[in-house]
């Protein structure tokens, strides 16, 4: 027997939650075949299988367990050759059986095994689901947030089923759900960073005429070229990398007794997933050019939605941006990514009246939120610094002069 453990995956991570069995008590698996995935308070693994062999569970899922801990074994003296196969479909019907293995095979909205059990408590067809799993692969998250479907029911039915409808729209229910590793950490850092810095946030408004104008000028030649779209996040990274630059103390954080300044800006972005927001980071922004930061935003985006994003990719930014406009956030006060000491807000775009030159005018206008530490950062820097953003994105040709 072959033991499977929990590998080490991260220096302030001692213990896991088993996320889902990719394969079955009992099945056969490959070398290296991908059989478990694995949920830890940052980022959602796979362990893989050490051997060829049968294998044999011993951890279920949902179960939360130590690095280290066996979860697993795996007989490597059983081989797919020596596992009988027993024959429940007539010989005639094995072509039949074969095809429709291979069509299953080489779908890809098929479910996790997880997943699969929660659809089949619910009634629901995977084949309605969307998966947002690897390779179109169904979650245990999708599968919760399936609907099952509803029947077409006769008219002297309806109103029966009216009147219980009307019946139980009071229900007093209550569900439970045990908080996710990921989850738990984000609580206990968004408290630990509103009571161990001394958090403000300071607002302005941007008129964003300008950047969408360019944006629309050369939104099909940018794609053509670089193969990636035109965003406004691009615009925006490099308008805080210009002005960190002339506001050091945003960009740096306290460690004890000292103040950490960064000559570099490592962006984080905040991406919302199936299990919660995540924040990877933009590693030196401020040397990239457009297209390469709008690649790299596509790329680790899709990383931490398909649970694919590392430890490493998580950590040791220097400065974040948050976009709630997205979902419609008019305004909001984003809390500080700590250690950060600052992190900025942006909302959506709504065309409101302005008075431009003495008169009013339609403008598509956001608003901005800068919360930052006011241990380390002073109301004039953090006014000043968002002011140095809003002027860059009201006129883009400052990003190119750096003026």
């Amino acid at each position: 027997m072959i033991d499977v453990k929990v590998p080490a995956v991260g220096e302030s991570i001692s213990e896991v939650t088993i996320a889902s069995w990719l394969k079955k008590d009992g099945d056969m698996v490959k070398l290296d075949e991908a059989i478990c995935s694995i949920e830890s308070d940052k980022a959602t693994l796979e362990i893989s299988a050490p051997k060829a062999g049968k294998l044999k569970i011993l951890v279920q899922e949902g179960e939360t367990v130590n690095i280290g801990t066996k979860v697993a074994e795996v007989d490597e003296s059983v081989t797919a050759a020596a596992t009988p196969v027993e024959k429940t479909t007539p010989a005639k019907e094995a072509p039949a059986t074969a095809a429709v293995q291979k069509v299953n095979e080489e779908s890809k909205n098929y479910p996790s095994p997880a997943a699969a059990k929660i659809l089949a408590e619910k009634g629901v067809d995977s084949s309605s689901v969307s998966g947002s799993g690897k390779d179109g692969r169904i979650t245990k998250a999708d599968a919760l947030g399936a609907s099952a479907p509803v029947a077409k029911t006769p008219e002297s039915e309806m109103k029966a089923l009216a009147r219980e409808t009307m019946s139980s729209s009071f229900s007093r229910e209550i569900r439970r759900e045990k908080m996710s590793g990921l989850r738990k950490t984000i609580a206990t850092r968004l408290v630990n960073a509103k009571n161990t810095t001394a958090m403000l946030t300071t607002f302005n408004e941007v008129d964003m005429s300008a950047v969408m104008e360019l944006r629309k000028k050369y939104k099909d030649s940018f794609k053509e070229k670089h193969g990636v779209g035109l965003g406004f996040m691009s615009f925006f990274t490099k308008a805080v990398c210009a002005a960190l630059k002339q506001y050091p103390a945003v960009n740096g954080m306290i460690d004890g007794n000292e103040i950490v300044y960064h000559n570099y800006s490592d962006i984080g972005v905040a991406v919302s997933t199936p299990r919660g927001l995540v924040v990877p980071v933009i590693r030196n922004a401020e040397s990239m050019g457009m297209a390469a930061i709008e690649s790299r935003i596509v790329e680790l985006a899709t990383r931490a939605r398909d649970g694919k994003i590392t430890i490493e990719e998580m950590q040791n930014g220097t400065f974040t941006i948050t976009n709630g406009g997205i979902f419609g956030s008019m305004l909001s006060t984003p809390i500080l990514n700590a250690p950060q000491s600052a992190i900025l807000g942006l909302h959506n775009i709504v065309e409101r009246p302005v008075a431009l030159n003495g008169q009013v005018v339609i403008r598509p206008i956001m608003y901005l939120a800068l919360s930052y530490d006011h241990r380390i950062i002073d109301g004039r820097e953090s006014v000043s610094f968002l002011k140095a953003v809003k002027e860059m994105i009201e006129d883009p040709s400052r990003l190119l002069l750096d003026i």
